[in-house]
């Protein structure tokens, strides 16, 4: 089975895509409203591409009547944000917080969610997630102005304590138990995993 692109529509496409496309890492991005609320949505069209510097891409989409979501006015507003992940304590309080939640009613507060301050940027991170990234905004792009890329630059990392081994730099595995996202209302554990003995290395044919 196939399906030329343009012969599908957007709702199609975006079934297609995420159906095959996962699990997904989640961007729990935590931003200021100008009264002071603190804005935490997931997005899961979400990924780290770069370290020299460290940058992140995540898409926030309008709602379905149009109305601009809260975290890209904040974003746009400010230019700060910050990425949390969510491990399996949070995952419902994470999912919970892609409701629609009114600009004066910050999901964090709503839900219960400990925060943190942030020392780069103003956006406070949550305070109980494994891993958080503060960023500034390094570049959007808009995709027919109903989606917008951002693509955020790493200011600061916050790590759970007990998570990270800082003289290896290396994570415990064992330890973290991060959820991706599958599609519609359904994510998945991460604790079955695999290990690969060392890649072979090639060598070039000699030449004759």
């Amino acid at each position: 089975m196939q399906y030329a692109a343009s012969d599908v529509n957007s709702h199609d496409r975006y079934k297609i895509l995420t159906a095959f496309v996962l699990p997904r890492p989640i961007a729990w991005v935590t931003t200021l409203g100008p009264t002071g609320v603190v804005n935490a949505a997931p997005f899961s069209f979400f990924n780290v591409f770069a370290e020299d510097p460290p940058l992140c891409m995540f898409a926030i989409n309008k709602r379905p009547d149009g109305r601009i979501k809260d975290t890209w006015s904040n974003i746009e507003r400010t230019g700060e944000f910050v990425v949390n992940l969510a491990d399996e304590p949070l995952a419902l309080k994470m999912h919970e917080s892609s409701g629609d939640f009114p600009p004066d009613i910050g999901e964090a507060d709503y839900l219960g969610l400990r925060l943190a301050p942030s020392v780069d940027v103003k956006p406070p991170r949550l305070a109980d997630a494994p891993w958080a990234m503060e960023c500034k905004v390094w570049q959007t792009i808009n995709v027919k102005d109903d989606r917008q890329l951002v693509i955020g630059e790493g200011l600061r990392f916050h790590i759970r304590d007990e998570l990270w081994d800082p003289k290896a730099m290396r994570v415990h595995m064992d330890k973290y138990h991060p959820v991706g996202r599958m599609f519609a209302d359904r994510y998945c554990r991460t604790n079955d995993r695999m290990e690969f003995p060392p890649a072979p290395v090639v060598k070039a044919k000699a030449a004759e």
